[in-house]
């Protein structure tokens, strides 16, 4: 009986360590700061602005401004959460409220990176955003 038990935990084992679920986006380290003032943010100046930063994150980080108040940003990774090991990065689409997936079709609202449009069924992954005397800050 005691081998039984012990080969059922060893097959249990062997079936849980497989190669692992591959359908999140990567955690990688973003460490982003630059003042408002910062050229690339000029698009974030009012309600619904958004930008792209490249250099951080798995494909980049996409800046959203959705309120008038002080700390009214939110930031996503422009890795698309459908397949991202494919590392596809969405693109903001003319409307500025929502980004696509060039790969997949896939769409998502920018006002909180949940997926509109098929096949995505995942959110954008989000990253902590706060502005401090005049500069904004991006990090995980």
């Amino acid at each position: 009986m005691r081998k039984l038990v012990y080969l059922s935990m060893l097959m249990l084992c062997l079936v849980g360590c497989g190669k692992g679920d591959t359908s999140y986006i990567p955690s990688v380290a973003v460490n982003f700061s630059a003042p408002l003032t910062d050229p690339r943010l000029s698009k974030l100046g009012g309600i619904g602005g958004s930008t792209v930063i490249t250099g951080y994150g798995v494909a980049g980080l996409i800046i959203y401004r959705y309120g008038t108040g002080t700390n009214d940003y939110v930031a996503y990774d422009r890795c698309s959460s459908y397949l991202p090991q494919n590392k596809c990065a969405v693109t903001i689409d003319a409307t500025g409220l929502t980004a696509t997936d060039p790969c997949s079709g896939s769409k998502f609202l920018l006002s909180d990176g949940s997926p509109v449009k098929a096949p995505a069924t995942r959110s954008l992954k989000s990253y902590s955003v706060y502005v401090s005397n005049f500069t904004i800050f991006v990090s995980n």
